[in-house]
């Protein structure tokens, strides 16, 4: 069985690289059960995404090469959203307390927010790098090129200025590198694509076609390499791959940044989101005497981390007692946290039918604007004792009024 929710996997993945990153549902990455075939390939892709990551950014630093450097920042950027999603799982699934009455989400939005700009930054960085070995090569004569060159990488490369300038390309040993982490992605591509079709799961099928995407980087960087060694005068070829890679790099950094602050801003869940859960409705209600004659009006909610906090408003007939409107609500409740993957609180107001759907105002707990605090800056005293009066003369009648029941 697949909920709607399940099947959005990197969805984004092949055209819009790294859109929308820690949707991908994560069930796989951090399930517990260690013997299912999904699982382990996903961890499988997971460390060695970190040793290729490692490798690359090492491998590109002593061997001169930039374009093996923005590859080793792509090789973070799916990594980081993956590494955040376990770190932060434990903390998505802690019961609220007191002081944080809607549960700990958030601090996953939180930490996506700091990672996608992390790489942001680091993608804009190498891009900048990328263009200015690009303008030495092209445009200066090779001593100031070599100057230049000096201050944008700093003394890093010491050992390569002996052989006069220092615009000279990568060394061969790095294209055995990305030769490598090529055939290691294409392998791990047909892994996980075996087991997204013996399983038919589409979350698989995106995290092997991320895979593929990753070889291809790694091919770029790999021609680009061959090319600043093979052809004549082609050492600008390397920072020609840096600046491609570190483009894909800034898009999924950016992307993931604005889909985190969409989230910290408690933006409405999607559309299938929405869908599934008043599918669920409907099944809840058919489970509930009389549930035909309940009618779900509208269903919002907001994305905290890994979990959906939703707000069902459901219309029942005037005559119906605090106790029918119970039952229903708790058959709701049970089968939309059972069904709908990731639902983790389900608040449920209920309208009068008779008035029809169109008299009740959408939103209309919210206390307008124009409600003016001016009038009085601090409520008055007498008046708050006479609500808590209030308050407690209805709690009576309330009491009242089931015992007469």
């Amino acid at each position: 069985m697949t909920t709607p929710t399940q099947s959005r996997g990197h969805a984004g993945h092949s055209h819009g690289l790294g859109h929308h990153h820690h949707h991908h549902d994560n069930v796989y990455l951090t399930s517990r059960n260690k013997a299912d075939a999904g699982v382990r390939i996903t961890r499988i892709g997971l460390y060695s995404n970190l040793g290729m990551a490692i490798a690359k950014g090492l491998g590109g630093y002593a061997f001169n090469s930039q374009s093996m450097i923005a590859d080793a920042w792509h090789s973070l950027t799916d990594l980081a959203s993956d590494i955040l999603t376990l770190a932060t799982v434990s903390w998505s699934l802690r019961p609220p307390t007191d002081n944080f009455p809607y549960g700990f989400g958030k601090v996953e939005s939180l930490g996506s927010l700091g990672v996608s700009s992390m790489l942001l930054f680091g993608g804009l960085f190498m891009c900048m790098n990328s263009c200015t070995s690009l303008y030495a090569h092209f445009f200066l004569d090779p001593a100031a090129a070599a100057q230049l060159l000096e201050h944008s990488h700093g003394h890093g490369h010491g050992h390569h200025h002996h052989h006069g300038v220092s615009a000279e390309g990568p060394s061969l040993h790095a294209a055995w590198l990305a030769a490598g982490t090529v055939a290691v992605k294409e392998w791990l591509y047909h892994a996980t694509m075996k087991v997204a079709r013996d399983r038919k799961s589409s979350v698989l099928a995106s995290n092997a076609v991320h895979h593929r995407v990753d070889s291809l980087t790694g091919i770029v960087t790999l021609a680009a390499i061959l090319g600043a060694n093979f052809l004549h005068n082609a050492s600008w070829l390397d920072p020609v791959g840096g600046l491609l890679i570190s483009l894909l790099v800034i898009k999924a950094g950016y992307s993931n940044t604005v889909s985190a602050l969409y989230e910290l801003a408690d933006r409405s869940i999607d559309d299938e989101v929405k869908h599934s859960v008043r599918k669920q409705c409907l099944k809840a209600l058919q489970g509930v005497s009389e549930g035909h004659e309940v009618e779900v009006v509208e269903i919002t909610g907001v994305k905290s981390g890994q979990n959906y906090l939703l707000d069902i408003e459901l219309a029942v007939p005037n005559m119906w007692t605090v106790e029918d409107v119970r039952e229903v609500e708790d058959a709701v409740r049970t089968q939309v946290g059972a069904k709908v993957r990731g639902a983790r609180k389900v608040r449920i107001r209920f309208v009068p039918k008779e008035e029809g759907a169109a008299k009740i105002k959408k939103f209309d707990e919210f206390i307008p604007g124009d409600v003016s605090p001016k009038t009085s800056p601090e409520p008055e005293e007498e008046e708050v004792v006479g609500e808590e009066e209030a308050k407690e003369h209805d709690h009576e009648h309330d009491h009242e009024h089931h015992k007469h029941q």
